[in-house]
């Protein structure tokens, strides 16, 4: 009999992570071995229960998933990782890749997919929702420099250029600069409506 496949899943929604352990459980050949509701316990977890495959949800306190696929792959690389988000954005899917997980599906993609999607990253294969695979295609790598989306990503919380330099430890001149150069790019009509747009891309 070959050796069950070890599952960590994180998600930081415990009633999302309960039904996603009771689904994976019903197949004989894996076994949910820990559960984390943060990005920054990933790691952790992942070595202390030598879990083979890391089901990552995206947005996630501490660290997101794409952060928590860098680190595993960095501190385990024997771990490898799976996204499963609501979130089906291009930008995500791309930075996934980039960070060095293993595989992006969406979270209502049917049980017998997500199976298969977990031994296909299991054996070492990579796994790519194929509409998703398309649209990313499409849309290209995101414009904005990392700076850019650091600062629009601060923006996004408010505030004034002032408050923004301050958190980010950049000169007002530097934040406009870089504001503008991305509300530029995004083809926006002003700061709100780039972040937006950037969000919804997924490269924020």
């Amino acid at each position: 009999m070959t050796a069950s496949i070890r599952l960590l899943l994180a998600d930081d929604q415990a009633l999302v992570r309960g039904a996603l352990a009771a689904l994976l459980d019903l197949e004989p050949d894996f076994d949910v071995v820990a559960q984390v509701g943060r990005g920054d316990e990933v790691v952790e977890a992942a070595r202390s229960s030598r879990a083979d495959v890391a089901l990552l949800d995206v947005e996630m306190p501490g660290a997101d998933g794409i952060q928590a696929a860098a680190q595993l792959r960095s501190a385990l690389p024997a771990c490898r990782s799976l996204i499963v988000t609501t979130f089906g954005r291009p930008g995500y899917l791309r930075r996934a890749m980039e960070a060095g997980a293993s595989g992006f599906v969406v979270k209502d993609t049917p049980s017998g997919q997500l199976a298969d999607a977990v031994r296909r990253v299991a054996s070492g294969l990579r796994v790519v929702d194929p509409a998703l695979a398309a649209e990313s295609l499409a849309s290209g790598a995101s414009p904005l420099t990392a700076r850019e989306a650091e600062v629009l990503a601060e923006a996004g919380g408010g505030g004034t250029i002032g408050d923004i330099a301050r958190r980010i430890h950049l000169s007002e001149g530097t934040v406009r600069n870089h504001l503008s150069s991305a509300i530029g790019k995004t083809g926006a009509r002003n700061r709100s409506d780039a972040v937006a747009i950037a969000t919804r891309q997924g490269w924020l």
